[in-house]
This record gives C-alpha cells, sequence and structure tokens, in this order.
C-alpha cells in the first residue's frame, strides 16, 4: 500500500521487484480500508496516520515505510507488539527542511509575505514595513539533529549568534565557536529568532503554549518547520493579537489540511505554508 504521494522513481523500486503496488493516495484509510488485511508492506509520509486499529487488522504486514523522519503518525507500540518492522528515512529531506526554515527566516524578518499582499491591495508601504537584519541576531535552536544542524550551518553564513537547547546533545559534541549550549528557559528568554526542530512528543506537545510564548522577547519570533502540536496553536494565535510577539511562521498543524475555524487563519504577523518543508523535487 502507497498511501502517501511519492515519486515516479521510488515506485519503480517495487515494479522492477515485482510488487503489486495499491495506490491509496485517494483513500479514506482507516481500520476499515479493504486492503489492510493482504498487505505485507506500507509506504507512508505525514498524511497518513497508522494507528493500533489498523495493525491490528494487517495480519500480513511485515514493515512500514516512512518517507521522511516523523514516525509520531505510526503506533511504534502496536506495530511492535505485532512484529511488524517500521523505518523511516532520517536524511531524505533534511536539506529542504532546513532550507525552507531558512525561506520563513528571511521571509519574517524582511516582511516578505506582508510587502506582497501589500502590494496586491493596491499599497506602497516601503516605509511602513522596515525589516530586521539576521547579522549579529541571535538565533536559538530547539533540537540540534540534522535538520537542527544543517540550519545552524546557514544561520552562521548570515551571522547570527547561534544558542542551542537538545538535551541529548552534550558541549564536547559541538564547536564553542558556532553554537552556545543554553537552557530551554534561557533560550526562549534571549533569542530573537526561535526555530523547533523537535519530533512531537507526550513531552513536547503543547511545549509552546502561552505562558512560555509570554517568556519570548517582544521583538521575538518562532518558527516551525517539524511538527504540529509542539506550538500551542489557540496560544500562539492570542499571543500575536495581543503583540506579544513581533511574529511567527508555521509549516506544520495539529491537524491536516488546516481547519477553517483554526484562530491562526485571522492572526496578525503570521506567514503559514501547507507542510513544504520536505517538498522539494
Amino acid at each position: 500500500i502507497v498511501s502517501d504521494p511519492i515519486s515516479d522513481d521510488g515506485l519503480n523500486i517495487f515494479y522492477e521487484n515485482n510488487i503489486d503496488v495499491i495506490d491509496a493516495t485517494n483513500s479514506i484509510i482507516d481500520e476499515n480500508y479493504e486492503h489492510i488485511p493482504t498487505a505485507n508492506g506500507w509506504v507512508i509520509r505525514s498524511g497518513t496516520t497508522i494507528n493500533a486499529s489498523i495493525i491490528k487488522k494487517a495480519d500480513k504486514l511485515a514493515v512500514i515505510g516512512r518517507a521522511g523522519v516523523g514516525v509520531d503518525n505510526i503506533d511504534i507500540s502496536a506495530a511492535t507488539r505485532k512484529g511488524v518492522v517500521v523505518m523511516n528515512t532520517p536524511d531524505a529531506n533534511t536539506i529542504s527542511a532546513a532550507e525552507h526554515t531558512m525561506a520563513l527566516l528571511l521571509s519574517l524578518s524582511r516582511n516578505v509575505s506582508n510587502g506582497h499582499h501589500s502590494i496586491l491591495n493596491g499599497k506602497w508601504d516601503r516605509h511602513r514595513f522596515i525589516g530586521s537584519e539576521l547579522r549579529t541576531k541571535t538565533l536559538g535552536i530547539i533540537g540540534l539533529g540534522k535538520i537542527g544542524r544543517e540550519v545552524m550551518h546557514r544561520a552562521l553564513g548570515f551571522n547570527m549568534n547561534i544558542i542551542g537547547y537538545d538535551p541529548f546533545v552534550k558541549e564536547d559534541m559541538l564547536r564553542s565557536d558556532d553554537i552556545e549550549l543554553r537552557s530551554f528557559e534561557d533560550l526562549v528568554s534571549h533569542s530573537d529568532f526561535i526555530t523547533v526542530h523537535i519530533p512531537l512528543t507526550k513531552e513536547t506537545k503543547g511545549l509552546f503554549d502561552y505562558k512560555c510564548l509570554s517568556k519570548m522577547k517582544k521583538s521575538a519570533r518562532i518558527i516551525n518547520v517539524a511538527r504540529g502540536g509542539i506550538i500551542n496553536e489557540i496560544d500562539l494565535a492570542k499571543i500575536l493579537h495581543e503583540n506579544k510577539i513581533a511574529g511567527a511562521a508555521l509549516d506544520v498543524f495539529e491537524n491536516e489540511p488546516i481547519e477553517k475555524n483554526n484562530p491562526l487563519l485571522s492572526a496578525p504577523n503570521l506567514i503559514l505554508t501547507p507542510h513544504l518543508g520536505g517538498s522539494t523535487k
């Protein structure tokens, strides 16, 4: 079963090895999906959730392949109990996600989205949208895995000061000339820009709630190209309406596609993209 879009090159690997492929990209995937009991393998991206109810009915399933990094949309415990191997591709979209982070970082700092919409509305607000140079600004990186480190390397090229938080990384694993490790609280309160690169877990869900967001500088901006739900969307919308931070950019959301009544859709100083972080040719 392939239930999320992947490239023809990827599909051809299956065809060349005489594997029957069931295209489920436009199907409703739940425990009643007809091909679950007979599937030997399943390929997904972020659009499909494979929960315990689905795995329970997958009597012949041997492997789930996640074309991407995060596996929070797979019930790992249920898969393990059933003897189903779960694999991901941690390097596949590292550069894409890091570059999209930089795109949002630059767009926020220079009011690209606001300027664009201003011109479309017949205005010329050159003096209204005063930008902020990245040079000498402090970038706080939450999560120093593959993507977080790629963002760090690119931000250093803009002569930014980099601070980071990652409980699984020690000082001697990084060059002190590149980055300084801080506590989570210290990073939140001292960063001019914060970028999130951690998985969605019980511990990280709602990590950036109203209380946490309130501790950011009023001139600071936050970016999430990791997983929806790490930033509480209702709280972020409230913070932006109250002008307690300067802006935010999100590529991921708690529910995707984003719901029409999501308060973020009416929040100011916000850039939204439809989960494009890993979407490059």
